[in-house]
C-alpha cells in the first residue's frame, strides 16, 4: 500500500490524517487496517513505536461512523496496561476523530469516579480504560459491556507482566460473543497464545519484524565506568551523568533519562534539580495528576529532562526527543530497543548514551547480542579515556594531578623517615617516677595517674 487512501478509510478520517502530517502507513497499519475494516479479528504482533495505535484507532473510527451510543453502553472498548498508554490512545483518538461526532471516555486511576460516571451516563462511542478501573465501574453498576461491538487489547505482553491477564479474561467474558477483537502484543508468550486461541475467531495475523535492530538515525554510545571507591559509586555515577549531558551541549534540547528502579528515578531527578537542571521524575508511585502534569510539561517543552521508569514511559510519544540517557543498563535486552526508540523519531536524528558499571556488563553483552552490533565505547568525561571492561581504571592521586615542579617541592618538603633499626629485645618496663612525689609513690596514686594518662585500668 502506498498511501492511506488505498486502505479504504472514511474520507473524514483521511482528512484528519493529512492534517496530522502523515502520508504513508507503517507496515503494521497497512497490514491491520484492511482486515479490521472487513470486520475480521486481528492479531498484531508489533512493538511500541511501530504505529500500531493508529492501526486500530483509524478503522475503529471508520466502523463507528454509523450508529449512536446509549447511556452506560459503550460501542467500542480499548484496554491498555498503563494510565499513560491509555491517555496516549485517547489523544490519538482526538486527532483522528476531529471531523466526526464520535465521543470517548477515559477511565484511569487517579481521576474522580464522579467525572467519569457523568461521561458514561451520557453514552460514549469509545471507552478507553485500564483493566482495574474498568472493572471498578462495572462492579459499581455504572457500566454495561453488552453493547461492545469492537474490543481492542493493546500491549498484551505488558498486561501479562503486570498481572492483568485474569482481569482481561473476565472482561472478555462480559462482552458479547459477536464482538470484533483487535489484539496486539510484542511477544507471544504461552499465556498470551492461550488467550488468543480462546477469545479470537480465525484472526488475521500481522507480524512486524521483531524490534531487534535499532534505528540507523540513532547514534549510540556507552561509557564503561568503575567507581574510585565502592561507597562512592552512586555519587560519582550521578556526576558522570551530568558530565555526559554537559558534553552534549546545545544539541541536547530535551532528554529522557531511564532508571531501572522507581527509587533511583526520584534520586536522579532530585540530584539534577539540585545542580540546576530542569528535571522531574515520572513513575507508577506518583499521583496521577502529577504524572499528567509532568508529561504535559515535557511535551510542551517546559521540562527539559524527564527521569522515567520503563513502565511509566510506555506509550509516551514525543516526536522531538533529542537524547535518551540510560542511567542504568536495562536487565532485559528488548527494553534497550524500546528505550532508545523514544528518540530519532519521524525521520529526525537522535542520540542514545548509556552508563555501564561492572555489575551490568552481562546485560550489556545481552543487548549487543540482540541488536547484532557492538555499542561504541566512549571516553568518560570524568577520566578522559575509556575504562577497561576487565577491571577498574587506576585512580589518579592528588600528587599525580600536580605539575612536575610541584611534585618535586612536595617530596623535598616531606618529612624523612629513618630506616628501620635492628629489632632489640624489650627490657622489662620500669615505672617512671611521678614528678614531685619522690621515688616512693603509693600504689593507689600510681593507678590514678595511669588512668588519667589514657592507659586501660585493670
Amino acid at each position: 500500500m502506498s498511501s492511506f487512501a488505498d486502505l479504504g478509510l472514511d474520507p473524514k478520517v483521511l482528512s484528519a490524517i493529512a492534517a496530522a502530517g502523515y502520508e504513508k502507513p507503517t507496515p503494521i497499519q497497512a497490514g491491520a487496517i484492511p482486515p479490521a475494516l472487513a470486520g475480521r479479528d486481528v492479531l498484531g504482533i508489533a512493538q511500541t513505536g511501530t504505529g500500531k495505535t493508529a492501526g486500530f484507532v483509524l478503522p475503529m473510527i471508520t466502523l463507528l461512523g454509523r450508529g449512536r451510543a446509549r447511556a452506560r453502553m459503550p460501542r467500542s472498548l480499548v484496554l491498555a496496561p498503563t494510565r499513560e498508554l491509555a491517555a496516549q490512545v485517547a489523544e490519538n483518538f482526538d486527532i483522528y476523530a476531529r471531523n466526526t461526532r464520535l465521543t470517548k471516555a477515559l477511565l484511569i486511576g487517579g481521576v474522580s469516579f464522579k467525572e467519569q460516571d457523568a461521561l458514561i451516563d451520557k453514552g460514549v462511542d469509545v471507552l478507553i480504560a485500564t483493566p482495574g478501573r474498568l472493572l471498578d465501574h462495572f462492579e459499581r453498576g455504572k457500566l454495561l459491556l453488552t453493547g461492545v461491538q469492537i474490543m481492542v487489547v493493546d500491549e498484551a505482553d505488558r498486561m501479562l507482566d503486570m498481572g492483568f491477564i485474569p482481569d482481561i479474561e473476565r472482561i472478555f467474558q462480559l462482552t458479547p460473543f459477536t464482538r470484533q477483537t483487535l489484539f496486539f502484543s510484542a511477544t507471544m508468550a504461552p499465556e498470551i497464545e492461550r488467550i488468543t486461541n480462546t477469545f479470537l475467531s480465525a484472526p488475521e495475523k500481522i507480524e512486524v519484524a521483531r524490534a531487534a535492530t535499532t534505528g540507523e538515525n540513532i547514534t549510540q554510545g556507552v561509557v564503561l565506568y568503575t567507581a574510585s571507591r565502592k561507597d562512592r559509586q552512586a555519587k560519582e555515577k550521578r556526576a558522570l551523568l551530568r558530565s555526559l549531558i554537559d558534553r552534549e551541549g546545545a544539541s541536547c534540547t530535551n532528554a529522557i533519562i531511564f532508571c531501572n528502579r522507581k527509587t533511583e528515578v526520584d534520586i536522579v531527578a532530585k540530584s539534577l534539580c539540585k545542580h540546576g537542571y530542569n528535571a522531574a521524575p515520572i513513575h507508577g508511585d506518583l499521583d496521577q495528576s502529577q504524572r499528567m502534569r509532568t508529561l504535559d510539561s515535557f511535551r510542551e517543552g517546559k521540562l527539559q529532562f524527564l527521569c522515567a521508569s520503563d513502565v511509566a514511559a510506555r506509550g509516551l510519544d514525543v516526536p522531538s526527543v533529542s537524547h535518551v540517557f540510560n542511567y542504568d543498563v536495562p536487565s532485559h535486552a528488548e527494553d534497550y530497543v524500546h528505550r532508545i526508540g523514544r528518540t530519532g523519531r519521524a525521520g529526525r536524528k537522535g542520540k542514545a548514551l548509556m552508563i555501564c558499571v561492572p555489575h551490568d556488563q552481562k546485560w550489556l553483552a545481552d543487548i549487543e547480542k540482540l541488536i547484532g552490533n557492538e555499542i561504541p565505547r566512549l571516553e568518560s568525561p570524568l577520566t578522559g579515556a575509556p575504562q577497561s571492561e576487565k577491571g577498574p581504571k587506576s585512580v589518579r592521586t592528588d600528587e599525580a594531578r600536580m605539575p612536575p615542579r610541584k611534585r618535586e617541592e612536595k617530596r623535598d618538603s616531606a618529612p624523612r623517615t629513618d630506616p628501620p633499626q635492628e629489632k632489640r629485645s624489650r627490657a622489662p618496663r620500669r615505672e617512671a617516677p611521678v614528678v614531685g612525689m619522690g621515688d616512693h609513690v603509693p600504689a593507689f596514686l600510681l593507678r590514678s595517674f595511669r588512668t588519667a594518662a589514657g592507659e586501660t585500668a585493670e
